[in-house]
């Protein structure tokens, strides 16, 4: 397996566009995307597991859930469609829509919104940059639709990986976008993975079922679970491997595991108001089970958050968040450490504090990226999970999103 350029648009078959709609009022940025596939795709999906789910979410899971296929995503940002009682009717319009200018079916069509919740859905600007938006699609077009599903987000995120199967040459790549309002039990914000693999959709289901688990599932920048959280993946068949072999399917999901992984770590490092990205692991659990649960009640706390945008070696909110996570654990045998390119410093052992300089400790937690390692020391469980600081921006930003 190899990185390779070209996101979502790195696979055979797939372009990709992103264009300024209206819906912004900013013009300088694009708030309308569109993925297409030029055949027949199968399709798997994984949403929010929020009550209150956006329009565009229950009609992309009816669309999928019919037939698992799909062969274009059309995603507007600035207003998530949520909770407006023309939100069914205007999201399956996008899909006519899609339909309408490209001749794919509008049920082969997976149709997402973010932004602003509670606001009705202007389907006029949309309408309108459709021409537009299908006139610019193309294989490098990854990085316009990247843009185009950005709300707060200070950066694109999109991967592209090249791996074989049965001999074959095959490409999957991804976008996402991420920033705040981000606690997925079950989902993520929103990503879209394509792959020219030729892939039964039941088997793309279960695969990237099976990885959100220990990917997006492990990602917490706010404790706020999205109403507009989905996962999409298409597989076109373009790379014309064979039927899949146990050895291809797991080099498929670990192709998955390459781009989802990657797109992780971009969206809890680029967490609305982060100077920081948080990575913590947490080894020696009772079970697997038990590292999730641990290692995300850790990367959830709030306490410790501010404390790591403050650079505290504040360690006990880290035994603290592992107590009350509700997972299997003997206290007395916990193991804390922090860890940067500035070095590590080991600040609880055997659920006691050790004695460690604050100096060294500072310069460690000052870095870009920190690894918060913990040893449970109770079995061979194992988890990561990722997250963000918590500064003084993640208000301002959030004080006056609607407004």
């Amino acid at each position: 397996m190899k990185i390779i350029s070209g996101g979502v648009t790195a696979a055979k078959g797939f372009k990709a566009a992103g264009v300024h709609c209206g819906i912004r009022r900013n013009q300088s940025k694009k708030d309308l995307a569109l993925i297409v596939s030029e055949c027949e795709a199968s399709a798997a999906g994984v949403y929010t597991s929020n009550l209150v789910k956006g329009a565009p979410v229950m009609v992309t899971m009816k669309h999928i859930a019919a037939g698992g296929k799909a062969r274009a995503i059309i995603c507007n940002s600035g207003n998530a469609n949520t909770c407006c009682a023309d939100g069914i009717e205007k999201a399956e319009r996008m899909c006519a829509l899609v339909s309408g200018h490209t001749g794919i079916a509008a049920e082969e069509v997976a149709v997402a919104s973010t932004g602003v919740i509670g606001q009705s859905l202007p389907i006029e600007p949309i309408e309108n940059a459709m021409p537009a938006l299908v006139a610019a699609l193309s294989a490098d077009g990854s990085g316009d639709a990247a843009a185009a599903i950005m709300t707060t987000d200070t950066k694109v995120k999109e991967r592209a990986v090249e791996f074989t199967l049965g001999g074959k040459i095959c490409r999957m790549g991804g976008i996402a976008k991420g920033s705040g309002m981000i606690h997925p039990n079950m989902a993520t914000m929103l990503v879209f993975v394509t792959t020219d693999a030729a892939v039964p959709a039941g088997t793309l289901q279960k695969i990237l079922s099976a990885d959100v688990r220990d990917t997006f599932n492990m990602v917490s920048v706010d404790g706020d679970t999205s109403t507009s959280d989905m996962v999409i993946v298409l597989a076109n068949g373009k790379a014309e491997n064979g039927p899949l072999s146990e050895a291809d399917e797991k080099e498929l999901a670990a192709a998955l595991r390459e781009i989802t992984g990657y797109l992780c770590k971009m969206i809890a490092g680029d967490g609305e108001g982060a100077t920081k990205l948080l990575e913590c692991s947490v080894t020696g659990a009772a079970t697997d089970g038990d590292a999730r649960i641990a290692a995300k009640s850790v990367i959830g706390s709030s306490l410790f958050k501010a404390a790591m945008f403050g650079a505290d070696a504040n360690w006990g909110r880290v035994l603290c968040a592992v107590g009350y996570s509700g997972a299997n654990v003997d206290v007395s045998r916990v193991d804390v450490s922090f860890e940067s390119s500035a070095g590590r410093v080991d600040v609880c052992r055997m659920g006691f504090g050790v004695e460690f300089s604050e100096e060294e400790a500072k310069k460690v937690l000052s870095e870009s990226e920190i690894k918060i390692l913990i040893g449970l020391n109770s079995g061979s469980g194992s988890a990561t999970a990722w997250g963000c600081d918590l500064t003084y921006d993640y208000v301002r930003i959030n004080g006056d999103y609607r407004t």
